[in-house]
């Protein structure tokens, strides 16, 4: 924009300047560009303990929905299933998952673990898991093992059907609904994988001096990210873990244009929101604003890990200090969000489904890695009205607006003030500082320095 015809840069300001003809044209451009595209969130699904299938977006359509299209690589295309295809083979339970299910040497569990992303002991608890608690069950010809080991590779792998229906001996159409259905099936589990918040101090927390006791009623870090998808280009997550390296609430299916804030808020008046128990809160950047529930770093001043990284770049005030530590513990979420994109490869590229899909995906996988974490604890791994008769009158809708603003506004000024307490007292309280003349701090990775 800084070098197209007819705008200007004010270096004072940091603006782009412009006449309202220049301007005119540009948006009239942009407009043809993007078209009026808004994101709206209307295939947004929230999941976290709380949730129950009806909060899942279950309707008399949904199985229509999932069930009866798949991706035709050779057409580029999605298709319709017929119902009337016949199996491709005849085969007993079990007996085509001799690489998946069996193998008692560590060489087969090792080659089990790269396949499914979990050893045989953790992958026959998880199908037995959804044997009781979900109406996936063996059919026929294909036992629920294979329904899930087909998923699994297909989301560790980003593996594509033609591939998988090769090494299971099935039919395109078979490969699809085996994988829909696991992808329902993990969907009413994954409630029940989600962890709750916790009342106590985070054994992370309570651990170091660095932290405790300034963010002692710290439960967990709240942050977004982009998944690639087909269409509308990307998908974006709100998610919300503990210092142990699980979700505790995931939401997706939000176009990629909406702001993070635009999410925490979406998630917050769902019926099954985002809970924050009381007195507790989560850390956040500075994409969204500070409120009591939700601690953000301050504005200003240094704050990114690396900004603090080598010799004589130690804190030189209170607000660096309380930056410092704050990103320090906040980038558990970010190391959260590169764990699953490693362990669910097909999240690296745009996955071949519809966006509804891909959004149900994406909690499925959370509750997965929840699974993991628990199961695989060795591994170490890189408003809207519906009508005018419900609108309230004129006045009473603008005195609702003006206590709704005071209120904001009164809870940031408390909120800032709050956070600017913990900030000196980190200061008054500040340890000695190394060799170095830098303060012990974490790296990116997680790792202390």
């Amino acid at each position: 924009m800084r070098f197209s015809s007819g705008f200007g840069y004010d270096h004072i300001t940091k603006k782009f300047t412009a006449s309202d003809e220049v301007w005119d044209a540009y948006l009239e451009d942009l407009g043809i560009a993007i078209g009026n595209g808004v994101a709206v969130g209307k295939n947004s699904i929230g999941l976290g303990s709380a949730t129950d299938a009806h909060t899942l977006g279950d309707d008399e359509n949904r199985d229509a929905h999932i069930e009866a299209l798949t991706f035709d690589p050779e057409n580029e295309a999605f298709i319709a299933l017929s119902q009337d295809e016949p199996p491709s083979s005849v085969s007993t339970p079990l007996s085509r998952l001799p690489e998946v299910v069996e193998g008692s040497t560590q060489r087969r569990n090792q080659s089990k673990r790269s396949r499914t992303q979990m050893y045989p002991d953790a992958f026959m608890k998880l199908c037995s898991i959804i044997r009781e608690k979900t109406h996936l069950e063996d059919t026929r010809y294909i036992c629920v093992e294979e329904m899930v080991a087909t998923f699994l590779i297909i989301v560790g792998h980003n593996d594509r059907y033609c591939n998988v229906r090769q090494r299971f001996g099935r039919s395109h159409f078979a490969t699809s609904l085996n994988f829909n259905k696991t992808l329902k099936a993990l969907n009413t589990i994954a409630p029940d994988m989600m962890v709750n918040p916790s009342t106590g101090i985070p054994t992370k927390i309570q651990e170091s001096t660095r932290f405790m006791p300034f963010f002692k009623d710290c439960i967990g870090a709240i942050d977004g990210t982009h998944i690639h998808t087909m269409v509308p280009g990307r998908e974006n997550i709100l998610a919300a873990c503990n210092f142990d390296l699980q979700f505790m609430y995931v939401l997706s299916g939000w176009e990629g244009s909406a702001h993070d804030s635009k999410l925490l808020n979406d998630a917050l008046s769902r019926r099954n929101d985002l809970h924050v128990p009381q007195g507790k809160y989560f850390l956040m950047d500075c994409g969204f604003a500070n409120r009591r529930q939700f601690l953000a770093p301050l504005r200003g001043v240094r704050y990114h890990l690396k900004d603090f990284g080598g010799q004589g770049r130690h804190p030189s005030n209170a607000s660096e200090l309380f930056n410092l530590r704050h990103a320090s513990l906040r980038n558990v979420i970010e190391r959260i969000f590169g764990i699953f994109k490693s362990q669910f490869t097909i999240f690296k590229t745009a996955p071949p489904f519809p966006f509804q899909t891909q959004a149900e995906l994406v909690l499925a996988c959370a509750g997965l890695h929840n699974f993991l974490r628990k199961e695989c604890r060795s591994d170490e791994f890189p408003t809207e009205y519906e009508g005018d008769q419900d609108l309230p009158p004129l006045d009473t809708e603008e005195e609702n607006l003006e206590w709704l603003f005071q209120s904001q506004l009164q809870q940031r000024t408390e909120a800032n003030a709050w956070r600017i307490s913990i900030a000196n007292d980190m200061w008054e309280m500040r340890p000695m500082y190394n060799g170095n003349g830098n303060e012990d701090h974490e790296t990116e990775d997680g790792n202390t320095e």
